[in-house]
């Protein structure tokens, strides 16, 4: 399918400088997208890492959580949890790369708080550091999920646009630009057509004369 467009040379010029334009940019994306490719790549190596770290910590913090419980039981854990400040630092900060755009998570681990109550268990703060790792490790899951998802729905919006670019818009460009070439040549040969015409007519009517 052709642009609507004068056959004419003016709008011949204009469709290849917009031509030109347009294949510039499918460069600039054809190269992002091949960037986006091996940032989501790497991004997906981390997630999986530290998805499988985060598995294996929340299941320490909850074996030590389970044997905390059992030897203090459900009442002087909740009274020992009671007033506690909390074990995390974490900072959100805005990040972007290649135009994606997600949180940074910073996670800073405080001192432990001691307790005083003279029948907490020892299993208490193991279970305490445990917890506090698996919530840092868990925000930095998130964070690493957050930029894979949006690295990947830029990913792909930047592949439709290459393949807009290549399949349908630029053909059309290409396409329309042959047809106003070929009716200009075919005028061209119709204008000498008719010079030589009259050229000839001219040079029979002074033989003539």
């Amino acid at each position: 399918m052709r642009i609507n467009v004068p056959p004419t040379r003016n709008a011949l010029l204009q469709l290849q400088a917009q031509l030109a334009f347009l294949r510039s940019g499918h460069d600039l994306l054809e190269r992002k997208r091949e960037l986006l490719t091996r940032m989501v790549r790497g991004q997906l190596a981390q997630y999986r890492t530290l998805r499988g770290e985060a598995a294996r910590q929340v299941k320490a913090a909850y074996r030590w959580l389970a044997v905390t419980h059992m030897r203090m039981g459900a009442r002087m854990l909740q009274q020992a949890a009671l007033g506690m400040s909390p074990a995390l630092e974490v900072k959100i900060l805005p990040r972007s790369n290649l135009g994606v755009e997600y949180p940074s998570v910073r996670v800073s681990p405080l001192p432990l708080q001691p307790v005083s109550l003279m029948w907490s268990d020892s299993s208490f703060d193991r279970a305490r550091r445990h917890l506090t790792e698996m919530a840092a490790l868990l925000a930095r899951l998130g964070e690493a999920e957050i930029a894979l998802r949006r690295m990947l729905h830029e990913q792909r919006k930047t592949q439709k646009r290459v393949n807009a670019l290549k399949y349908n818009i630029i053909p059309r460009y290409e396409e329309s630009i042959r047809f106003i070439e070929e009716a200009l040549a075919e005028e061209e040969r119709n204008t000498l057509f008719q010079v030589r015409r009259l050229m000839e007519r001219e040079e029979a009517g002074e033989r003539d004369a």
